[in-house]
């Protein structure tokens, strides 16, 4: 799959292939945060008229699985981005993180090449089809885990243990652990949220859910 939208302005793109990491300052940082925006209002307004007859909370489920780090990434390498892009050394955790964000300012830089319209078009000819792929809302692995957890220690938690994240402060490593019933597993991502639900998917593994 190709990116099917010829930017008029070239530098918009460029940027949005531009980590912090070569550049400090003219990065895709700011373009990360409006696409972030952008990509939210055009999921949910998407969903509102793909399931009318869903709760709050299912659609909730589902949003935040089609705009997590995973769906974004998958999306930023089907769309063949990574070619274009500018970055240092990033670890292979790290890296789908690093797609993630760049899908995100690419999707910043469309909307200010040329509209919302246009930009809300391109996401929901995208996204559309992956929202459609769920029958169910989906649940994502912390809140699997809480439910089984719940249900077998007698509505007790897990518990989940954070510890202060390494590498350069541009591109941290967060890690955490989780324990529940009697077993403990460990996660590592680029923010707390996907170190997190990474332990959690662990310890649903190592718990044969």
């Amino acid at each position: 799959m190709q990116l099917k939208y010829k930017f008029k302005d070239e530098s918009l793109f460029n940027l949005a292939m531009t980590q912090s990491g070569v550049d400090g300052t003219n990065n895709n940082e700011k373009l990360e945060f409006l696409g972030d925006r952008v990509l939210g209002l055009s999921v949910s307004s998407m969903l509102y008229a793909m399931f009318p007859n869903e709760t709050e909370g299912e659609l909730a489920r589902r949003y935040a699985a089609l705009v997590s780090t995973e769906t974004l990434a998958d999306v930023a390498i089907q769309l063949d981005l990574e070619k274009s892009l500018h970055h240092g050394h990033v670890t292979g955790g790290r890296k789908r993180h690093m797609l993630a964000n760049t899908m995100e300012a690419v999707l910043g830089a469309m909307f200010l090449d040329s509209d919302f319209n246009t930009a809300r078009d391109f996401i929901c000819d995208i996204w559309h089809d992956l929202a459609a792929a769920e029958i169910q809302a989906p649940k994502d692995a912390k809140t699997k885990l809480q439910e089984f957890v719940q249900k077998h220690a007698n509505g007790l938690l897990p518990s989940y243990e954070y510890t202060e994240p390494t590498g350069a402060a541009h591109c941290p490593v967060f890690t955490v652990t989780v324990t529940a019933l009697g077993q403990t597993a460990m996660g590592q991502g680029a923010s707390k949220k996907d170190a997190s639900t990474a332990a959690a998917d662990a310890l649903l593994k190592k718990l044969a859910i």
